[in-house]
């Protein structure tokens, strides 16, 4: 199901030289990702009329009360960033996910810097910004991240899934069927069952109410909790055995040194020396000789585009 995913990205990286500095954060992966979706890009400390260059702000929490603050005026920017925040998201029809600046005051979803007083010290505790925690707020269920943490190839790679099938699925929803619901599930069973083996059976049950309810509220309800299926990055035990189950589908078919190569390279990427994507492809190999293309075609193979695939892990190569 070819799709082009949504995904507001703040403004500065990349797009727009508005840091509070006047400068631009160019970042390789959003590069590269600007081929593949669609951006939509914003900056709410311009957006509120914040000059560039421009004074710093900092959130400050101020007997429980959190403010957003310009540290050398002690103006008080909350009112402002907070009426445009929920004016950008009210008026955001179709969005499949956010990738914003990392510890920014207004755009940080986590890691961001929360002061006592706007008199210069060290920071008491770490929360997340105004506009980014509205985000997080509003949008549970989305690909919600920030660019310094997708240098990690594991978050990277679960952003990715998610923000590709949460696509799929806004799709999906305008049809408004059953039929194509049901599309969408087996296309990506292995992929739910490696999430969440008893959400996967959640959705399943949800499924088979067809005749019970209207398909709205199915499709609802099918959506919410999809959304808690992918919200956690997978532990790499559920890839063993999830392609452990696999492999016995053709297990019989070869022979006894071909099995135990298979079982080493999972137990190479289990111990961290090579990428998932290495068992991952050996095994869809024997999938395509011997024509099982009940698998052959699941997103579970290949959730996102091939070509975003990166073996970079923190800035080193995984070997």
């Amino acid at each position: 199901m070819e799709v082009k995913p949504i995904v507001v990205v703040s403004k500065c990286l990349g797009f727009q030289a508005c840091r509070y500095n006047g400068q631009i954060e160019n970042d390789e992966f959003v590069n590269k990702l600007n081929d593949y979706v669609r951006f939509v890009p914003v900056c709410p400390e311009i957006e509120i009329g914040l000059e560039i260059p421009r004074n710093s702000i900092r959130v400050v929490n101020i007997d429980g009360d959190f403010k957003i603050i310009e540290t050398k005026t002690g103006r008080d920017l909350s009112i402002m960033m907070n009426d445009f925040s929920n004016t950008f998201l009210n008026n955001l029809e179709e969005v499949d996910g956010f990738l914003l600046k990392t510890r920014s005051p207004s755009c940080g979803i986590k890691d961001v810097k929360i002061y006592s007083s706007i008199d210069k010290g060290a920071a008491v505790r770490k929360g997340k910004g105004f506009f980014g925690g509205e985000v997080t707020k509003r949008y549970p269920n989305l690909a919600v991240e920030d660019e310094g943490r997708l240098k990690d190839y594991k978050i990277r790679e679960h952003f990715l899934t998610k923000l590709y099938t949460m696509a799929r699925f806004r799709e999906l929803k305008k049809t408004n069927s059953i039929v194509e619901l049901k599309k969408f599930h087996k296309y990506n069973e292995l992929l739910l069952m490696y999430y969440n083996k008893k959400g996967f059976r959640k959705l399943s049950d949800i499924i088979k109410k067809e005749s019970e309810e209207s398909t709205e509220r199915i499709i609802k309800e099918y959506e919410y909790y999809l959304g808690l299926v992918l919200a956690r990055v997978p532990r790499y035990t559920s890839n063993i055995s999830l392609m452990l189950s696999i492999i016995k589908v053709f297990q019989d078919k070869i022979s006894e040194r071909e099995t135990v190569f298979i079982l080493d390279a999972l137990e190479k990427y289990r111990s961290g020396n090579i990428p998932f994507s290495v068992p991952l492809y050996l095994i869809k190999g024997y999938l395509i000789r011997f024509e099982v293309f009940s698998f052959i075609n699941q997103s579970f193979f290949e959730p996102y585009p091939h070509s975003l695939v990166e073996m970079r892990d923190s800035g080193k190569i995984l070997t």
